[in-house]
């Protein structure tokens, strides 16, 4: 049958209008649930001040689903109660999404984003730590302006040594009315698309080990 999402947004929605809709479902016979928002991390930050998915999951584990996914949550808000709350639960799917963009701290930073490099690869390395079999997703931006070869290449290692499971890559594509749009040192479309398809190359490869590791399992 098809997947229900939690039709959104999330935003302004309470634990308890959400429990409503997803009780619904479960009467219909759904056994997969999604929880969707632009960051599914933040919820309840604009009702209850502070996040509430953690509660939010406790209460959905305690309905008839087979399993429960969120999608999109920015490393930024991945607390350790959060990775216990997904370890814990065997109905929530060990599987994050969770938008990266760059890792070059500088390019970043200018995209409003904190972190880098360093604090990525440690949020990762706890992730499968505390997770055993956690499968992590995430899409990258290149040629952002002010990308340097170096910013490239931190990324390009950076993929490499991480392995992730699932990653995606876009060209940066300049849009008026942005505040990317009037930023100084535009990269080359070309040389951005060039960028990506680098990128995603070394991903195909990346995918085609990890697929080979579930050969004979279910």
């Amino acid at each position: 049958c098809a997947i229900p999402y939690i039709r959104g947004p999330l935003k302004s929605r309470t634990i308890e209008d959400i429990l409503e809709e997803a009780k619904k479902l479960e009467q219909d016979g759904y056994k997969e649930i999604i929880l969707i928002a632009q960051d599914t991390a933040r919820f309840g930050m604009d009702i209850y001040g502070e996040p509430k998915l953690v509660e939010l999951l406790k209460e959905l584990v305690k309905l008839d689903f087979k399993w429960i996914r969120f999608l999109y949550a920015y490393p930024e808000m991945i607390t350790d109660e959060l990775i216990e709350a997904i370890n814990r639960n065997e109905k929530v799917c060990h599987y994050i999404d969770m938008p990266m963009q760059h890792v070059s701290g500088k390019i970043l930073k200018s995209m409003n984003r904190p972190g880098d490099r360093e604090s990525l690869t440690e949020l990762i390395n706890k992730l499968r730590e505390k997770i055993e079999d956690v499968v992590i997703r995430t899409t990258f931006i290149t040629g952002f302006p002010g990308e340097t070869d170096e910013d490239f290449t931190a990324l390009s290692e950076f993929v490499n040594e991480m392995k992730l499971e699932r990653a995606g890559c876009f060209a940066y594509s300049r849009e008026e009315n942005t505040p990317a749009y009037d930023l100084p040192e535009q990269i080359d479309k070309e040389d951005a698309l060039n960028r990506a398809d680098i990128i995603m190359e070394q991903q195909y490869r990346i995918n085609d080990e990890k697929q080979s590791s579930y050969m004979g399992k279910t």
